[in-house]
């Protein structure tokens, strides 16, 4: 059905709208914006008066891939939820299993650096699911710089997958950071060629580790300068930590020298990844500035007591997840390092969603709930269901950072212009422009607020009252609509 939403405060981060007037939803699309419009009698008309009114969040970060997490990001107000920094491999079997299952959100994924070089190092097949990419990360033997061989072999998997419908290469660089930095020379080259961006978990800083072959965020800038590829550096805030304001400072001058460089922040203090990562190794954790303890199990709730109990979990199980605090929200310099590195100029909003699991009597892990509310007992970490409310309440509404424009600039429309060359699917997204896609949220900016804390991570955001994926209410008066899975694949142009 269409659907007029009549007298809300309408914002569009393209043209600078922001005022009070009508917005009419038809076919999916935009289909006009302005004061007293009218529609035909089988129009739905919605009174938002008091609510505002802008495109849905774009979310370049989020390895959500199930119905119950999209709902999740949806009560955040995402429209658009991406894999980007991980991706998947092969690109068709993800693009088809999300198609198969359904999603409330639309969905898309990058070419996947770590699978392509398992299989190129390993004869690894790869498989399109998370749960194998995290396994990989306490894998050493494709974390090693390739051969020659294996490097133009895994080159030519990634060159397929842009060709099959990945929105870039995502490379999770600071899983294998003793690789040879050519090789991310040569992978930033095949990118810039396929006018495909790159999205990066970058290796470690020379603060972490003086020992590292190349400082991350300066590899990163290296990169773009000497490639001319769209570089997107991942998560500042958890790679950067308390030398933020170094990093940032590199970002400047690569961007004012007038290299393709993005930059994403998400508002938590707290990261996760699986336990065997390189860089959560106990002789690794002085130069993070964090200590075992500041390690929690995801699944079970556990704190890891010393160093002993950190080398059993990483060698029994790799490829659990845990939270680890980087930063302290409660101590004011760490909030301040946090709060740079979302009030950076142009630092879009991403989640990081991570998957949600409940464990099962007899101890079955299950990654998918159809039902809604969600049952108690799922573990993740608290920015999978509030990162965009809660980066709105600290930016927004608490500070005063960022005016409600500027807000929804960061939220939707910088998101998605990161990928209008890779992808002409996107250039409808992040506005209200007429003929826009007619993904849509809907704002109480009086009960806006996060709810997830680490404890129950799956509570959902409240305050946005509707959300609409190409015209379909997925979210209506604050609640999921249940039968609605509009979501649909977001494809790089082959």
């Amino acid at each position: 059905m269409d659907t007029l939403l009549r007298g809300g405060r309408v914002i569009d981060p393209k043209t600078g709208t922001d005022r009070i007037t009508d917005l009419l939803l038809a076919d999916g699309r935009v289909a006009a914006v302005g004061d007293a419009l009218t529609a035909p009698s089988d129009t739905e008309v919605v009174d938002v008066a008091g609510l505002i009114v802008g495109p849905g969040f774009v979310d370049l970060h989020s390895h959500v891939h199930s119905i119950a997490g999209q709902r999740l990001q949806a009560m955040d107000g995402v429209t658009t939820a991406l894999d980007l920094e991980a991706g998947l491999m092969p690109i068709a079997e993800a693009l088809a299993r999300a198609a198969a299952d359904g999603r409330p959100l639309n969905y898309g994924f990058s070419a996947s650096w770590s699978q392509a070089r398992a299989y190129a190092h390993l004869e690894r097949v790869p498989v399109a699911d998370f749960t194998a990419s995290m396994d990989l990360l306490g894998t050493p033997d494709w974390q090693r710089a390739s051969s020659p061989s294996e490097r133009r072999r895994w080159l030519g998997l990634l060159e397929d997958e842009l060709g099959a419908g990945a929105l870039g290469i995502g490379v999770l660089m600071g899983y294998a950071p003793r690789s040879d930095p050519d090789e991310y020379l040569e992978l930033s080259r095949l990118a810039a060629a396929a006018h495909a961006p790159t999205f990066t978990h970058v290796r470690e800083l020379i603060e972490a580790d003086p020992r590292t072959p190349i400082d991350g965020s300066e590899e990163l800038v290296r990169a773009a300068a000497e490639t001319g590829a769209a570089m997107h550096h991942c998560h500042v805030n958890s790679t950067s930590l308390r030398h933020i304001d170094r990093v940032l400072g590199l970002l400047d001058r690569s961007r004012a020298a007038g290299s393709r460089v993005t930059v994403e922040a998400y508002p938590y203090g707290a990261g996760s990844t699986a336990i065997g990562a390189f860089f959560l190794a106990p002789e690794k954790l002085a130069g993070l500035g964090i200590t075992p303890s500041s390690l929690v199990l995801v699944d079970t709730g556990e704190r890891i007591a010393d160093e002993a109990r950190l080398r059993e979990v990483r060698a029994t199980d790799p490829g659990a997840a845990y939270i680890v605090t980087f930063l302290d929200e409660a101590d004011p310099l760490d909030r301040a390092h946090l709060h740079r590195a979302l009030a950076y100029p142009d630092s879009i909003v991403a989640s990081d969603a991570m998957p949600i699991s409940w464990t099962e009597v007899g101890g079955e892990t299950i990654y998918e709930q159809r039902g809604w509310p969600l049952p108690s007992g799922g573990h993740t970490h608290p920015r999978t269901a509030g990162t965009f409310a809660k980066s709105l309440r600290l930016m927004v509404i608490e500070s005063g950072t960022w005016t409600w424009l500027e807000a929804f600039r960061r939220c939707a429309f910088l998101p998605a212009r990161v990928l209008d060359e890779v992808s002409s699917g996107m250039r409808g997204k992040g506005h209200l422009s007429v003929g826009a896609d007619a993904d849509i949220v809907v704002i109480d900016p009086a009960t806006l607020t996060d709810r997830a804390t680490y404890a129950d991570p799956t509570r959902p955001s409240q305050g946005i009252r509707r959300l609409y994926v190409h015209g379909t209410p997925v979210v209506r008066d604050g609640e999921i609509v249940t039968d609605a899975l509009p979501g649909r694949p977001v494809r790089g142009d082959a």
